[in-house]
């Protein structure tokens, strides 16, 4: 067993035609898995091929004895399925699919019921996540809900209620499976001026899977102009170049004896993106496995 099979390091790609293409040309640089997002809808994928060309790509680079040998960590779409019918077909299908791609885990947003309080929208969520919940369990899946505020609060958003611990309390008591967790990120909570870590010692027992995004907080402009002046005052970052000591994180998770990947999230970065997209994720892939104790190296007393 590969000494860092516990916490594998990868990154999140957009599901599309030449997703393939783009892992056969990521492994190399070291990516230990992949999520894959289907953004707002699966758009009519054809899940069963493009998970058989997924698994050629892999099977491929894993016969040269890759170690950890990588693989698919989780399945998201990220639509509104509290209000949205197409939505919940798309975890439902995720759900079925999962096994296709050699995954136990389907992540999204939780939902939200449009400009109301969050705990109004626990009755629907209860009524979208029991039967969701129930047919994750038969398939041996998992569902995990993303973190993400969608620029709500607790009176009012239109996208995810899974924001906040109190939210979190009354979404696993409206739907009690133990198949339900989150997918968890120390960027949303920077941006909504929480300590990741106290949350993260508190929570880590039902985080199913982490984003690798950070953020930076400019406490300057905040001190001058406040968070409603029209001045940006906090930027997402790919780890290493944002504000959360990931040194922390992974050693957090590891005394808690966590097990998942910590997938990266690009394309949000005010410096490393575009043609400078990739650069920033291998350093961020460099950084996390430094992060995570460096090479691996048998104990050897």
């Amino acid at each position: 067993m590969h000494g860092h099979d516990d916490i594998r390091i990868g990154t999140l790609l957009p599901a599309h035609e030449r997703t393939p293409e783009v892992v056969a040309q990521l492994l190399p640089l070291g990516f230990e898995s992949f999520q894959l997002s289907f953004g707002r809808s699966l758009s009519g994928r054809d899940l069963p091929d493009l998970a058989r060309r997924l698994r050629e790509v892999l099977s491929a680079h894993n016969s040269a004895g890759a170690e950890p040998a990588p693989q698919i960590s989780c399945l998201g779409v990220y639509g509104n399925p509290l209000v949205s019918p197409e939505t919940v077909v798309d975890w439902e299908r995720l759900i079925d699919a999962a096994a296709d791609f050699d995954c136990d885990l389907v992540s999204g947003f939780a939902g939200r019921i449009p400009g109301r309080p969050v705990p109004e929208s626990f009755p629907r969520f209860a009524d979208v996540f029991r039967p969701l919940a129930a047919r994750a369990a038969d398939r041996g899946v998992k569902l995990a809900f993303e973190n993400c505020d969608k620029r709500g609060d607790w009176l009012s958003g239109d996208w995810n209620i899974a924001h906040a611990p109190k939210a979190w309390e009354g979404m696993f008591e409206a739907v009690p499976s133990p198949v339900l967790g989150l997918q968890w990120e120390p960027c949303h909570q920077i941006v909504s001026f929480v300590d990741p870590l106290p949350q993260l010692r508190q929570w880590a027992h039902r985080i199913w899977h982490i984003h690798g995004k950070d953020a930076s907080v400019l406490w300057d402009v905040i001190r001058e102009h406040g968070i409603r002046g029209g001045v940006p005052y906090v930027y997402h970052r790919t780890p290493g170049f944002g504000d959360t000591d990931w040194t922390a994180v992974i050693s957090t998770l590891r005394m808690a004896g966590w097990q998942g990947s910590i997938d990266i999230e690009g394309f949000h970065d005010p410096v490393y993106r575009d043609r400078l997209e990739t650069t920033g994720q291998v350093a961020a892939l460099s950084y996390l496995k430094r992060c995570r104790g460096g090479d691996y190296v048998p104990n050897i007393y």
